[in-house]
């Protein structure tokens, strides 16, 4: 950040606030502090009888691999209305019975991942603008070794463990790099 969005001055300086414990970019001309906090995402896990409708990524970072339908929530809207909007936007397909199923907080890029276990309405869907093609998989078709992100593998993988049970915890747990290590609460 070069200049104070709130002023346009060009004077701001990092430090701690009075009353804060922690640096933040500061304007020295107006003192507006402009906090900077993590992005939420959120997705679906979108299910047919005993497949996952999963969509190859037609844009960047992780393009032409495999992922759940998620992206940045947007101002204005619930984290239920992003899921079924990103659902939307890269697949075409329209969900019902969404439930909670997995937070994954990813400190080292300041993303908090919040996906949905849903059900597909019907069997249409087809690829939306940020997707190459979607395509329902069962628990042994999924391309594993094509997967975009950490998340996506973890959600996965909980999911098919959860289903010998039939029963589906809220996942909750961090994906920290080099050790992809996760505290798993229910």
């Amino acid at each position: 950040m070069n200049f104070c969005s709130h002023c346009g001055s060009a004077r701001l300086v990092r430090k701690v606030p009075e009353g804060d414990n922690l640096p933040r970019l500061v304007c020295e001309d107006c003192h507006t502090i402009h906090y900077q906090n993590p992005k939420v995402v959120t997705g679906c896990l979108p299910v047919w009888e005993d497949k996952i409708l999963l969509c190859k990524r037609a844009i960047e970072p992780r393009y032409g691999l495999w992922t759940l339908p998620a992206g940045f929530m947007e101002n204005n809207e619930t984290l239920e209305q992003a899921a079924v909007r990103e659902t939307w936007e890269e697949a075409n397909a329209t969900l019902e019975q969404l439930s909670l199923y997995s937070v994954l907080s990813l400190p080292h890029i300041s993303q908090v991942y919040m996906m949905f276990r849903a059900q597909l309405r019907d069997l249409s869907f087809a690829p939306g603008t940020e997707s190459l093609e979607v395509q329902l998989f069962s628990q042994n078709e999924i391309p594993w070794d094509d997967l975009a992100f950490p998340v996506i593998h973890r959600t996965l993988t909980h999911y098919f463990q959860d289903r010998l049970t039939g029963d589906f915890p809220v996942h909750v747990g961090d994906i920290i790099p080099h050790t992809l290590s996760s505290k798993r609460k229910n």
